[in-house]
């Protein structure tokens, strides 16, 4: 019996091996292909957008005199310069209403998702003249789409200047009078979205809410999801109002006079990514050969069944032939059924074959029950995120008690005692 377990320890090791270079291979497919299959769906659909507030500036032109030297001489002539003073906005109601809609690439997954984005911002002519003012709303991707883009003045639409990453327009408005910006468009992006406060020198959002303390007046904000699952990345302001809706929620951002170096941003939910899920397994499958083995090896015994190590070879094979499918079926179906599938022919593998070395029974309810229990659900267990290693030891540990159940009358020194010889047993 030791040399039998010693060649069933061999092919363990050797069928984990074979896994170890499976999963490795998973992921270095994956890995390999995420950056190029990002940059593609961001060409195709759209980038991370990062949205800014519009900036409002007082412009006037003021004619200068410069001294400029041509042709040896120095001559004087008057330029007109354009000025400008930034104008704060008295007030700030903002509404975004985010749907996902996501993309598969290869091995992954892609939170696309896309945006009905508006706002209105209210602000006042300080001077008691009437001056020209400049309206420049950031765009916020380079690499986007948007669609119905409008910029109004107190709901009268106004002629844009398309910039390399911003839209502008100009108005005059009477001394000390109000007005309302409204800005508008629908668009689309993937990964996260975020509203930042701030810009930095370059007039861009910043990503991290680096651009430095940044102030709102009088600010309201509302996100509108047709989906759950989202998180608030970090350095980001947490919604003062959730509000559970029929489809997903409504989150509030309200503050009077915000000071703060923070965004609000959103991190799309992320759907179960095929390649790492499949390599995860992969790296996990010598825990369930090695629990079906041991639980197959117990069952012969107290059955009087002696299987050979090849018998363990090919039903090593069997299990090793689930992970392969899995890895290559879910590059053209969905996950679930990939899943099914290659559990399916893994198990049709074991049972066609144990029943021609066996039987029926032992085929079906012995080894059949155990790989259904040690390969299907224990595998499964890791489409539930943060459950997995306590569904594993739960399986462990009921297989345990059983096992000892089973074996508590057995006397394994009679099981692994050397045979006496016949010549010497003849003797007495």
């Amino acid at each position: 019996m030791l040399r039998r377990i010693l060649a069933i320890t061999a092919i363990f090791f050797c069928a984990s091996l074979a896994w170890a270079i499976l999963g490795s291979t998973i992921f270095l497919r994956t890995d390999s292909a995420g950056g190029a299959l990002s940059g593609r769906v961001a060409s195709t659909w759209g980038a991370a957008q990062e949205q800014a507030p519009p900036e409002v500036q007082h412009v006037w032109t003021e004619t200068q005199t410069v001294t400029a030297e041509e042709n040896g001489k120095k001559i004087t002539k008057e330029e007109k310069r354009e000025h400008s003073q930034a104008v704060s906005l008295d007030w700030s109601r903002v509404e975004a209403q985010i749907h996902v809609d996501y993309r598969q690439k290869g091995l992954l997954w892609f939170s696309t998702y896309t945006v009905a984005f508006s706002g209105e911002h209210a602000f006042h002519n300080p001077s008691s003249a009437e001056e020209t003012f400049l309206f420049r709303l950031p765009l916020p991707a380079e690499q986007a789409v948007y669609d119905g883009l409008s910029v109004e003045l107190d709901g009268k639409p106004m002629p844009l200047v398309f910039g390399s990453s911003d839209v502008s327009a100009r108005a005059v408005l009477p001394g000390g009078a109000h007005g309302v910006l409204k800005t508008a468009y629908r668009s689309q992006g993937q990964k996260s979205w975020r509203y930042h406060f701030g810009q930095n020198r370059n007039g861009a959002a910043s990503a991290t809410g680096s651009g430095g303390i940044s102030q709102a007046n009088d600010f309201h904000m509302l996100i509108r999801t047709d989906f759950s699952g989202f998180d608030f990345p970090d350095n980001s302001l947490s919604p003062t109002e959730k509000r559970k809706t029929a489809s997903g929620w409504e989150l509030r951002w309200d503050y009077q006079n915000l000071v703060s170096g923070y965004d609000i941003a959103m991190a799309m939910p992320e759907k179960l990514q095929p390649g790492p899920l499949a390599g995860e397994i992969s790296y996990f499958a010598p825990v369930s050969l090695l629990f079906f083995f041991f639980i197959v090896f117990i069952l012969s015994e107290l059955r009087g069944i002696e299987l050979h190590p090849m018998n363990y070879f090919f039903l090593a094979s069997a299990f090793f032939a689930f992970h392969l499918l899995l890895a290559y079926l879910v590059d053209h179906i969905s996950i679930h059924l990939a899943f099914l599938i290659s559990s399916v022919v893994s198990i049709l593998l074991v049972v066609s074959y144990l029943r021609l070395v066996v039987d029926w029974r032992f085929a079906v309810v012995d080894a059949g029950l155990a790989q259904l229990i040690y390969l299907v659900l224990f595998s499964y267990a890791f489409f539930f995120a943060g459950f997995t290693g306590l569904a594993v030891t739960v399986g462990a540990i009921l297989s345990l008690f059983v096992v000892m159940q089973m074996t508590g009358r057995i006397r394994w020194g009679d099981k692994f005692a050397r045979p006496v010889p016949a010549s010497v047993s003849g003797r007495g």
